[in-house]
């Protein structure tokens, strides 16, 4: 298991952007790994989003996921420690199941393929044992800026 603060090891996201509190299982063969947020009440985006219904936005939901999918390629050194993504494309996706305080969110990414900077993911978040929400994700890299 990958605790938060190798977390932050290993991606520059920080609260109130981080969206991942642990993995639960990486595999190198695959090049897959399983992440996990828990939703509190307490979270920023809860106090407008919306007042009376609490729903996780559904672009946070798929930053989650990116950021899973960072995780992975960081800790299986796939890329450089100093590289930075940017999001080049988010392709089929569907939001199943509005996420709201309380869930435990289970984010699942896979690498795709991959070329020379250019990466793709597919991702799945489930909340309460149900597909909340699923894609595909790319990204480029570029070496962090200094």
């Amino acid at each position: 298991m990958i605790d938060s603060r190798r977390i932050q090891e290993l991606i520059p996201h920080r609260d109130p952007f981080l969206f991942v509190d642990q993995v639960t299982s990486l595999n190198a063969e695959e090049k897959s790994v399983v992440a996990r947020k828990t939703i509190s009440i307490d979270e920023p985006y809860f106090r407008g989003h919306f007042p009376g219904n609490p729903i996780m936005p559904g672009v946070l939901i798929i930053e989650a996921l990116a950021q899973t999918g960072l995780i992975c390629l960081f800790e299986l050194e796939m890329v450089e420690p100093d590289a930075e993504f940017f999001f080049t494309g988010i392709e089929q996706v569907k939001f199943r199941r509005p996420v709201v305080p309380g869930d435990l969110l289970e984010l699942h990414a896979k690498l795709l393929k991959n070329r020379r900077t250019l990466w793709k993911f597919e991702g799945r978040a489930f909340a309460g044992g149900q597909i909340a929400a699923e894609g595909v994700f790319s990204a480029y890299a570029v070496p962090r800026s200094r």
